[in-house]
């Protein structure tokens, strides 16, 4: 049963027709009525965030089954904010479809896009759609193929039409034609302006393909022809092993093509059998390995996680090795934690169909399993293996939250939960200086998702502030400081008098010279912490203030009146007598910030980092030979970076960031942040 299945992603630049592609591919097959994008009744766009703006956010998985095989097909986001919908899926799948509109060309995600399935080394065909928009040129999409992706984009189809109207295309494998009738396609001759083209692709198609072994291209030369079997095991070679990209030409919505890709997607990609051995780690941290076969010991990656107000979790996983039945008892080896399978379900769309079983290579669904996440292993508890986590790009697009109704305060808590389970790109963090619940995301696109589910799913509505930008003080000179804290009347009173320095240090610090017992050692602890309290609230804008050392010089004590909180008083008093004596400056903190770009765009982004008082401290060229730029730049200049860098780049350039550190901000700077906390 294992052979028979296929893992298809299916990729590319948003609004290409990955959907519309999908829809058809199952119609074909099952013979139901076909959905489209703009009647809101495809299989894979069910939420309601993705029939509102005619596009997918997160990943779905259309399974079609035909006599041969079983192809389970996983539409993907074509958006750059959903990317990581597309890593979830890239880590299961071994083969792809990329589709490109006919009318755009290759755009900016499709690149994206088809890097990310490279480095992955997955094989993959390039689907040509919408080729019956006006003005289409195959022959400058293919070029552009070529230039983009790969000079070994080899057209399998191409199109027929005259007056510059695709009514249909020749299959350059089989050199058979198909030709649009207004309803659907048929059998037809191939066009004679057509032919000495096709004959041509074919011929380079076979001579591709002779150059695999030695034996085929001595019958090559010698003029002998090529038997269709040995053509396509050949091209099947070239496939799997990323030397050969299939391009194949047609109409989502007509179906033009689409009974050629079906074909394609089962001769071409690859099935469990073909694929290498999974590595995982054992109980002792070694590497071992997994092959796709039934026979192997029951293994499985979840891979996407959903969750449901009412039914609760849906945890999607993909059978790495063994078979899994109802009923089974298994472990989640990230947690050690077993359960006992109870149903067992295939998921398509938004429905589950509960099955008895599932074979190594199959996509299949638990619910309601406590513990079960994303990344997470399941395996047998008789054969341990646990297999690497998903890597998903942090946040970079922070947003403060507020609830519109207070009574839905304690409901926020919650609901932000059960959406960081279904995306590990979601960043939620409560900032206690500012009191501010901050939530991170992608970009625009991503947080607008965010917030359009949590109405729709949790009935809950929230506003949108900016985030305030956490600052730190410290000194920059050296002063002495007293503090007297004595407070007499009559009865116990407190008594504390300290004497201390003050200095520029690496972090807080806490020190004491003292000679003769002038402050008790029993006290030293008191006036520490009255140090680290005051260090609390700066005196110059009111934030924490770091990298000040603070040495206990002298004191006085009273033998009745003097106590812990006496010195703890006396310490802060002291700490404010020198304070402003030590030169008190703002820190801001500073972000290291990794910029990818294409070449053509280094000098705009250079500049603009300049701008906003970056310090590159790094250039380097990754897999794809695109420039990796890393800079240190302050919080404050990049808070709306996401937007700005798409637009500087046309949508092609993207950033990481993290926390470096604290520097002193410019005084024009500092007075500018002076006057934001007055206001």
């Amino acid at each position: 049963m294992s052979k028979t299945i296929r893992n298809v992603a299916v990729l590319g630049h948003q609004g290409s027709g990955k959907t519309s592609l999908i829809e058809s591919l199952s119609s074909v097959v099952s013979n139901r009525p076909k959905g489209s994008v703009e009647r809101k009744n495809t299989i894979s766009d069910y939420l309601p965030e993705e029939q509102s703006r005619l596009g997918s956010v997160r990943l779905s998985i259309v399974p079609i089954e035909t006599e041969e095989c079983i192809i389970n097909l996983i539409d993907i986001p074509g958006n750059d904010d959903f990317i990581g919908e597309a890593i979830s899926a890239v880590t299961i799948v071994k083969g792809a479809i990329l589709v490109i509109d006919a009318s755009s060309g290759v755009e900016v995600e499709t690149v994206k896009h088809w890097n990310f399935l490279r480095k992955k080394n997955i094989p993959t065909l390039v689907f040509v759609n919408k080729m019956d928009k006006e003005n289409v040129v195959f022959e400058n999409i293919l070029t552009e193929i070529r230039e983009k992706l790969g000079k070994n984009a080899i057209p399998f189809c191409y199109p027929m039409g005259h007056n510059d109207n695709f009514d249909g295309f020749v299959n350059v494998v089989t050199l058979k034609a198909r030709k649009y009738n207004g309803q659907i396609c048929e059998d037809a001759e191939i066009y004679d302006d057509k032919k000495l083209k096709v004959f041509e692709l074919n011929n380079m198609m076979v001579e591709a393909v002779a150059q695999t072994s030695e034996e085929l291209l001595d019958k090559f030369f010698m003029g002998e022809p090529l038997t269709h079997e040995e053509i396509q095991v050949g091209l099947r070679s070239g496939v799997l092993a990323g030397e050969l990209i299939p391009v194949l030409v047609g109409c989502a919505t007509k179906n033009i093509g689409v009974h050629t890709t079906l074909r394609m997607l089962m001769d071409y990609l690859p099935n469990p059998s073909d694929l290498n051995p999974i590595m995982g780690y054992d109980d002792h941290q070694k590497e071992i390995y997994r092959k796709t076969l039934n026979e192997e010991p029951f293994s499985a990656f979840v891979f996407k996680t959903y969750v449901d107000s009412y039914s609760g979790t849906t945890s999607i996983f993909k059978i790495n090795s063994g078979v899994l039945h109802a009923g089974d008892e298994v472990m989640i080896a990230n947690t050690k934690k077993t359960f006992v399978v109870g149903q067992l379900f295939k998921i398509c769309g938004n429905k589950q169909t509960a099955v008895r079983s599932l074979s190594a290579g199959d996509i299949g669904v638990l619910n309601k399993v406590e513990g079960l996440e994303s990344s997470m292993t399941l395996c047998s508890l008789k054969q341990f293996i646990v297999y690497p986590k998903i890597e998903f790009p942090g946040a970079v697009y922070f947003k403060a939250l507020e609830t519109k109704s207070k009574g839905d305060i304690d409901k926020l808590g919650g609901v932000l939960a059960k959406m960081m389970l279904e995306d590990k790109s979601l960043e939620i963090r409560r900032n206690i200086e500012t009191n501010q619940l901050l939530l991170g995301t992608l970009g625009v696109g991503h947080l607008t998702y965010i917030l359009e589910r949590m109405k729709n799913s949790y009935k809950l509505e929230v506003s949108l502030n900016d985030y305030k930008v956490v600052y730190r003080e410290t000194i920059k000179a050296s002063a002495h400081g007293t503090g007297r804290y004595i407070k007499q009347s009559g009865g116990s009173g407190f008594y504390g008098v300290v004497e201390m320095d003050f200095s520029p240090a690496k972090e807080n610090i806490f020190t004491e010279e003292v000679f003769g017992g002038t402050v008790p050692k029993n006290y030293f602890p008191a006036v520490e912490k009255g140090f680290t309290e005051a260090c609390e609230k700066g005196l110059l804008a009111g934030f924490p203030v770091i990298g000040v050392k603070a040495c206990l010089k002298d004191g006085k004590y009273h033998a009745v009146d003097s106590n812990e909180l006496s010195f703890k008083m006396a310490s802060i008093l002291a700490f404010k007598d020198a304070y402003l004596k030590c030169k008190p400056c703002i820190l801001e903190p500073i972000l290291e910030v990794t910029v990818t770009v294409h070449t053509q765009d280094v000098g705009t982004i250079l500049s603009d980092l300049n701008s906003r008082r970056g310090r590159i401290t790094g250039m380097d060229i990754n897999s794809v030979k695109d420039q990796k730029i890393t800079a240190l730049v302050p919080e404050r200049e990049i808070l709306e970076y996401v937007n700005d860098l798409k637009s500087m780049t046309q949508g092609s350039g993207y950033f990481y960031q993290q926390f470096h550190s604290y520097d002193e901000a410019p005084s024009h700077i500092q007075e500018k942040i002076l006057k934001e906390i007055k206001l």
